[in-house]
C-alpha cells in the first residue's frame, strides 16, 4: 500500500546524510553571449559562465544556477527537458509533455516558466544563440522554444539566469534566461545505452547515444565530432494507475464524512437517483420528434439497437422511483442506461514521446588569436496518443467567420450558439443533402426510402441521436523536425580588442496528423443519403469510415536568422581591475506560419467538430544595438551597466537598461544587486491569431443562486448535488480575439542578493527578486460579462456570451454560457516577488571518501494581477491564475536537496524533491479576497492539496576508463502525487507538482563507453 512521503521524511533525511553523489554545481559567474575565445587548457576551476554579460568573469550581480551534464548523470535525469522542469525556479503555467495528451495547444512540445510568469517570458537560447519558435503557441497566443528540441547527448550545461536580461538579449528575458550549451570539443568515442521502467511495468524509456570526435585544440588546433541519439517513452494511460487516478468513480475518496461523486457517465446519484451526464453518453440511443423536429410530450431516448446491448460499459434499467424523478424525463425505460469509464478506458497520463538526431561540429583555430567553429543539428520529435472515440454531435467551436456551429438547427441557424443532438430524417435517398436538424434532405417519399437508421421513420417522425457509433479512438500526432546551423569566430584583434561574429538559422517544420475526427458536412452528407450504419457501426465499412472521419494533416513551420557582432575592450585600469567596455549590433528575421487546423472559410459545416481553430502567421525583422560598461571602481566594488535598443519591423520598439553592483565588504561575503528594465513583445499569437479557444471547468459554486434556482429549488451554490448534471459537468469555452495594435509588455525588475562563505568548501546564498510587468497583453477578466448575462442585461462592449442549447429537463430556463469572446488588450501588471536560496557543501572525509550536499529552495511571496480598475487578484499558494496554469497553479515553495558519497570509483546519489502544496482557491476564478478560501474546494478532499516530496537515488560504478554502469531508483518511496480534484491538466492530480512521481517507483539502468 502506498503511504505518504512525509511520514517517512525523517527515515529518508538520514538516508541522504549517507546518500550521494556531486550535487549540481551552481555558479555565479558571467562571459560574453558567444561561446568564449579558447581557454587552452582551462579545467573546471577556471570555467567561464556564459550568460549575462559581454565580458568573461567568473563573478556577475545576477544569479545564475548552472548544472553539468555530470550532475544531470548522478541525479538520473535523462533529457534536458526534465532537467528544466526540475529548476526550483521553474513554477506556475510551465508545459510538461503531459499536456499533450490532454489538450494542450502547444501539443507535442515542453516549455519552462521561470518565476511563475509563463513561457512567454523565459528566453531560451541554444548556445548563447535564439532558437526558433515551436510553430504552435501555448494557449493559441504564448509563443515558446520547445526544449524537446534540444539534442541531449552533446550538453555540456545549462546555465540559468534568475533575473531580467533584456539589456543583452532583447525581448521575452523578464523573468530569466535558460542557456543550453554544447560542448566546444570532443575526443575519442563515446556510447551510451539505457532503460527504464516502472515497477508495475509501464512507463518505459530507452535511450541510445553515440559520439566520436578527433583533434585537439590545444595541440593540433582543431576539433571535430559527430554525435547521435535516440530517445523513446512510452505512453501511459489511467488504467494503469492505482485508484484513484485511473477511474472517473469518485466515491472512495472521503474526506470529514463527505465522499466525492461517481463521475462515471450515466451513473445514478446514490441518494436522489438523479443520472449523471445522461446526456454525453457513448452507446448510441434515439428519441423520436415530430418530422418538424418538435418535441413529443413524454417521449424518451431508447438504445438504437438493444439487441446489442451496452458496448463500453455495464447497462442498468431505472426503478420505478427514477423513472419518477424529473430529471430523468428523457432516460430510457424500455431499454437500459449504459455507462462508460472515460477515465479508465480512454484517459492517457503520458504521451508516446519518440525523438533522434544527429550534430556535428568542426572547431579551429584560426591564427594565433582566433577560433571559428561550425555546427549542424537535425532533430525529429514525435509525439503522439490516442483518445476516446469522436464526438459525432456537439460544437464545431472557435470558428474563424463563423460562430461556434450548431447541430441544434438548420443551415438558417449556422450561426446559432449551443450544442444537441444530430437528428435522422424520415427519408433518404442517393442525392440526399443534410442539415443538423435532418428535416430537410431533399428526399421525401417520390424520391428516397425510409430511414433505415431511424425506428421512428414510418411514423413520420424524425430520430434525435445520441452517443458515439465510431466506437474507434481518435489519434492524435505531432511530428516536430528541426534543422539548425550555426557559424562563429571569435578572438583578439589589435592585441586589446576581443571580438565575436555569430549567424545562426533554424527551421522548424511541425506536421499535425490527427485521424478518427468527424468532418460535419461529410456527416451530415452521410446521415441524409443513408450510407452511415447508426444500428449496427461495426459494419461500415472503412470507405464510409474514411469519408465521415478523413485524415486531417496540418503543416506549420518556423523560422529564426539572425547574426551578430560582438567587441569588448578594457579602456583603463581602476584600483579594482580593468574598466571594460563592451558593444555590438544584432539583426535578426522570425517567422512562424501556423495555419488553422480547422478552419471554417468554406462555411460552418466544412470543418471537423471539436478540434480547436487556433493558427496564426506573421514575420518580423529585429534590430538591436547593446552596450555594457563593468568597472571594478575598487577591489571591494564593482560596477556593471548595460543597456539595448530594438526595434521591429511591425512598428514596435524599446529600450533596456540594466544597472548591477557587487560589494565585497570582506572575503568572506559577497552583496550584489541588480536593477533592469525590459520588454515583452506580443507574440504572433497575440497579433495575428486567429480566434483562439480554451477551455475551464466551471465549478457550480461560482455560478450565481439566481442562475440556479431554475434548476430545482435544491439547486444551490453551496449544494451541487442538487443541480442536474447540466450544471455541475461542463466546460466553459473562452475564445480571445488578437489585436495588431498591441503594445510591448514592459518590465521593471530588481534583484537583492547576498552570498556566504564562513568557511572553506561552504557557500550560501540568498537571492531576493522582484519583477512588475506593465501593460501586460490580456484578455478582460470575464466576470462583467457573466454577471450581464446571469442579470438578463446587455453584454458590455468588448464582450461577447454565446449560449449553450438549453438543457432539455429545463427547456425554459437560462442556458448555461457555452462561450465568452473577448480581444486582447495591454491593460493588467502582473507582478512576482520572492527568494531563492542556496547550500553548498564538500568535504573529504577520508582517503577517497567525498561528502557533498546542495540545497536548493523558492519561495514565491507575491504572484498577482492588477487590472485597470484597480482590482487586484493573489495567485501564490493558490491554482490561481487559474485560467493561465491549466489549474497547476502557483505553489509558494520549491526545492530540492541532494547528498553524495563518492567512495573511490563508486557514487552514490540521494535527491529530494520537494514541490509545496496549495489551497484549492482561485481569485480569477471566484474574485478577489477570495485566496486562501477553498471556494473550488468540493467539500470531499482537504481544502489543501498537501506538498509533494519525492526520493530518487542513482548509483554509479567506474568499472575502468571504460566502462561506468549507472542504476536509478526514482520516487525510491513509492507516493503519488497529492489528489487535487480542481486541476485540469490532469486526472485528479496536478500534472506539473507531480510530474513523473505519477508513475509511482521506477528503475533504469545504463552503461557508458568511453574509448
Amino acid at each position: 500500500m502506498r503511504t505518504n512521503l512525509r511520514r517517512h521524511l525523517l527515515a529518508s533525511t538520514l538516508l541522504l546524510g549517507f546518500a550521494g553523489a556531486a550535487s549540481p554545481g551552481y555558479a555565479q559567474e558571467t562571459t560574453d553571449i558567444a561561446p568564449p575565445a579558447p581557454e587552452v587548457g582551462a579545467g573546471p576551476e577556471d570555467e567561464i559562465v556564459v550568460t549575462g554579460t559581454l565580458f568573461r568573469t567568473q563573478v556577475t550581480p545576477s544569479p545564475v544556477t548552472v548544472v553539468t551534464s555530470d550532475d544531470l548523470d548522478r541525479r538520473g535525469i535523462n533529457t534536458v527537458q526534465d532537467a528544466i522542469q526540475q529548476l526550483t525556479s521553474n513554477n506556475g503555467p510551465a508545459l510538461t509533455n503531459s499536456f499533450t495528451a490532454n489538450g494542450a495547444f502547444a501539443a507535442g512540445a515542453s516549455a519552462a516558466s521561470l518565476r511563475g510568469l509563463s513561457t512567454n517570458s523565459t528566453l531560451v537560447l541554444f548556445d548563447g544563440q535564439r532558437a526558433a519558435y515551436y510553430p504552435l503557441a501555448d494557449d493559441g497566443s504564448r509563443n515558446f522554444v520547445d526544449l524537446n528540441t534540444i539534442p541531449d547527448d552533446i550538453i555540456e550545461r545549462i546555465e540559468v539566469l534568475r533575473d531580467g536580461a533584456s539589456s543583452t538579449y532583447g525581448a521575452d528575458a523578464i523573468a530569466g534566461v535558460i542557456n543550453i550549451i554544447t560542448r566546444r570539443e570532443f575526443q575519442g568515442v563515446r556510447a551510451r545505452g539505457e532503460a527504464g521502467i516502472s515497477q508495475d511495468g509501464d512507463a518505459a524509456n530507452y535511450r541510445l547515444s553515440l559520439t566520436a570526435g578527433i583533434g585537439d585544440l590545444a595541440s593540433q588546433g582543431f576539433n571535430a565530432y559527430l554525435s547521435g541519439f535516440y530517445y523513446r517513452s512510452e505512453a501511459v494511460y489511467n488504467r494503469e494507475l492505482p485508484y484513484p487516478f485511473n477511474t472517473d468513480d469518485q466515491t472512495a475518496i472521503c474526506f470529514e464524512g463527505e465522499c466525492g461523486p461517481n463521475n462515471i457517465v450515466n451513473s445514478r446519484d446514490p441518494e436522489s437517483g438523479q443520472l449523471e451526464g445522461f446526456l454525453v453518453g457513448y452507446d448510441v440511443y434515439v428519441r423520436p420528434y415530430t418530422g418538424t423536429n418538435a418535441t413529443i410530450p413524454g417521449s424518451r431516448y431508447e438504445l438504437l439497437n438493444p439487441a446489442a446491448g451496452c458496448q463500453y460499459g455495464p447497462g442498468y434499467n431505472l426503478t420505478p422511483e427514477e423513472i419518477a424523478n424529473a430529471a430523468n424525463a428523457v432516460a430510457p425505460i424500455n431499454t437500459p442506461v449504459c455507462t462508460v469509464d472515460i477515465t479508465n478506458r480512454y484517459g492517457v497520463v503520458a504521451p508516446n514521446i519518440e525523438r533522434f538526431g544527429g550534430s556535428g561540429r568542426f572547431t579551429v583555430q584560426v591564427g594565433d588569436s582566433s577560433e571559428a567553429y561550425l555546427m549542424v543539428n537535425f532533430q525529429q520529435s514525435t509525439v503522439n496518443f490516442t483518445g476516446a472515440p469522436p464526438v459525432f454531435r456537439g460544437q464545431a467551436n472557435a470558428g474563424i467567420l463563423f460562430r461556434p456551429f450548431s447541430t441544434a438547427a438548420g443551415p438558417s441557424a449556422a450561426l446559432a450558439p449551443g450544442s444537441f443532438a444530430l437528428t435522422l430524417p424520415v427519408y433518404v435517398c442517393p442525392n440526399g443533402v443534410g442539415d443538423a436538424r435532418g428535416t430537410n434532405t431533399g428526399c421525401d417519399a417520390t424520391n428516397g426510402v425510409l430511414n433505415p437508421n431511424n425506428p421512428f421513420a414510418a411514423q413520420g417522425q424524425v430520430a434525435r441521436i445520441l452517443g458515439r457509433p465510431i466506437q474507434d479512438p481518435v489519434y492524435n500526432e505531432t511530428r516536430s523536425r528541426v534543422y539548425r546551423a550555426a557559424f562563429g569566430i571569435s578572438g583578439t584583434l589589435w592585441d586589446n580588442w576581443d571580438y565575436s561574429v555569430e549567424a545562426t538559422a533554424m527551421h522548424n517544420d511541425l506536421r499535425r496528423l490527427q485521424q478518427g475526427y468527424v468532418y460535419i458536412a461529410n456527416m451530415l452528407t452521410a446521415i441524409a443519403q443513408g450510407t452511415f450504419n447508426f444500428v449496427n457501426p461495426e459494419l461500415n465499412d472503412q470507405d464510409i469510415l474514411d469519408f465521415v472521419s478523413p485524415d486531417n494533416v496540418t503543416n506549420a513551420s518556423s523560422d529564426l536568422y539572425a547574426a551578430q557582432v560582438n567587441l569588448s575592450t578594457a579602456l583603463a585600469d581602476l584600483p579594482g581591475g580593468p574598466l571594460e567596455l563592451g558593444f555590438g549590433a544584432q539583426i535578426r528575421y522570425e517567422a512562424v506560419d501556423a495555419p488553422s487546423a480547422n478552419p471554417d472559410t468554406d462555411g460552418p459545416t466544412q470543418r471537423y467538430f471539436t478540434l480547436n481553430a487556433f493558427g496564426t502567421s506573421g514575420n518580423r525583422t529585429v534590430y538591436s544595438a547593446f552596450a555594457e560598461v563593468n568597472a571594478p571602481i575598487i577591489e571591494q566594488v564593482e560596477v556593471n551597466v548595460s543597456g539595448r535598443y530594438d526595434r521591429y519591423s511591425s512598428g514596435q520598439d524599446s529600450f533596456s537598461p540594466k544597472a548591477g553592483i557587487i560589494f565585497r565588504p570582506i572575503p568572506e561575503i559577497t552583496l550584489r544587486g541588480t536593477y533592469s528594465r525590459g520588454f515583452r513583445i506580443p507574440s504572433f499569437g497575440e497579433a495575428n491569431a486567429l480566434p483562439t479557444t480554451g477551455f475551464v471547468t466551471v465549478s457550480t459554486s461560482t455560478l450565481p443562486n439566481s442562475f440556479l434556482s431554475q434548476y430545482g429549488p435544491d439547486c444551490r451554490s453551496d449544494n451541487p448535488d442538487g443541480c442536474p448534471a447540466y450544471i455541475t459537468n461542463y466546460s466553459r469555452g473562452l475564445t480571445t480575439l488578437a489585436s495588431p495594435d498591441l503594445e510591448p509588455e514592459k518590465s521593471r525588475s530588481f534583484t537583492l542578493g547576498a552570498i556566504f562563505r564562513p568557511i572553506p568548501n561552504v557557500t550560501l546564498s540568498v537571492d531576493y527578486y522582484n519583477i512588475r510587468k506593465t501593460g501586460a497583453i490580456t484578455s478582460a477578466p470575464i466576470g462583467p460579462a457573466l454577471d450581464a448575462y446571469f442579470a438578463g442585461q446587455p453584454i458590455p462592449d468588448g464582450y461577447n456570451v454565446i449560449p449553450d442549447a438549453p438543457d432539455p429537463n429545463f427547456p425554459d430556463a437560462l442556458p448555461r454560457p457555452a462561450f465568452v469572446e473577448s480581444q486582447l488588450v495591454n491593460a493588467n501588471t502582473i507582478k512576482s516577488e520572492g527568494l531563492d536560496f542556496a547550500a553548498n557543501a564538500n568535504f573529504e572525509l577520508a582517503p577517497g571518501l567525498r561528502w557533498r550536499t546542495n540545497a536548493e529552495a523558492s519561495y514565491i511571496l507575491e504572484l498577482s494581477t492588477t487590472f485597470p480598475d484597480g482590482t487586484k487578484q493573489d495567485y501564490e499558494g493558490t491554482l490561481g491564475n487559474f485560467a493561465l496554469t491549466a489549474g497547476s497553479g502557483t505553489p509558494r515553495w520549491r526545492g530540492s536537496w541532494v547528498n553524495s558519497l563518492e567512495y573511490n570509483e563508486f557514487t552514490l546519489t540521494g535527491i529530494v524533491n520537494w514541490f509545496g502544496g496549495y489551497d484549492l482557491s482561485a481569485e480569477d476564478e471566484t474574485g478577489p479576497d477570495t485566496a486562501g478560501d477553498c471556494g473550488l474546494s468540493p467539500g470531499y478532499t482537504p481544502c489543501r492539496v498537501d506538498d509533494y516530496v519525492t526520493l530518487d537515488l542513482t548509483g554509479q560504478f567506474q568499472l575502468n576508463d571504460q566502462f561506468t554502469f549507472y542504476v536509478n531508483v526514482l520516487n525510491v518511496l513509492d507516493d503519488l502525487p497529492p489528489i487535487d480534484p480542481v486541476t485540469y491538466g490532469a486526472h485528479l492530480y496536478n500534472a506539473v507538482q507531480g510530474g513523473t512521481g505519477i508513475f509511482g517507483r521506477a528503475f533504469r539502468a545504463g552503461v557508458r563507453v568511453d574509448f
